[in-house]
């Protein structure tokens, strides 16, 4: 079928950067510890701001924050955390720079006590993805009870900027929900 033809979720419509990671990325479930990490820095850096601006600067973010890299991330001097709140590359917000150190320190906890972040993060859906009908986008939720219920979760165990609204959106870009528009050709495919 024609690219160009295909029925997307109406909140990509428009640009092609979007509608590419709509069409490979959203809602396909990640169970890759380095792919979720890279999903929570881009997510808490987003709060406050658009998608599409995160998804403009991502190369930008991959290669100022080592391949989303947790293990070099936790072991980040101040000297690096001064480096990048000068990259114009990215988001320069410093309790969102700081938060992705800590955040990357808290990861590699839930590893130890887990065996792996995907393991902790998808037993909260007992490893099944919610599917979702939504109709139109702006008919899905911006969070839930769950999405609460993981937010504090990650909160006690030292996480920062991971909102319940930050948590949703994560649920929704790495899988663990589907919230594609049920007309949307990727709603079935996920």
């Amino acid at each position: 079928m024609n690219q160009n033809k295909l029925k997307r979720c109406g909140w990509c419509l428009g640009d092609s950067l979007y509608e590419a990671y709509h069409d490979t990325e959203w809602g396909v479930p990640v169970k890759d510890d380095s792919s979720l990490f890279e999903f929570l820095i881009l997510e808490t850096f987003q709060a406050g701001l658009s998608w599409i601006t995160i998804l403009r600067k991502r190369e930008n973010f991959r290669a100022a924050f080592d391949n989303f890299d947790y293990k070099k991330i936790a072991a980040y001097k101040q000297e690096k955390i001064n480096a990048l709140l000068k990259n114009e590359g990215i988001i320069r917000n410093k309790l969102k720079v700081n938060a992705t150190v800590s955040n990357a320190t808290a990861f590699m906890e839930i590893q130890k006590e887990f065996g792996s972040f995907s393991k902790y993060f998808w037993a909260f859906v007992d490893d099944s993805p919610i599917k979702n009908s939504i109709s139109h986008y702006k008919d899905a939720p911006g969070n839930t009870p769950l999405s609460d219920i993981i937010s504090k979760d990650l909160k006690k165990r030292g996480f920062k900027f991971v909102g319940s609204t930050v948590v949703y959106a994560m649920m929704q870009a790495t899988g663990m929900v589907n919230d594609h528009e049920t007309s949307c050709f990727r709603y079935e495919e996920v």
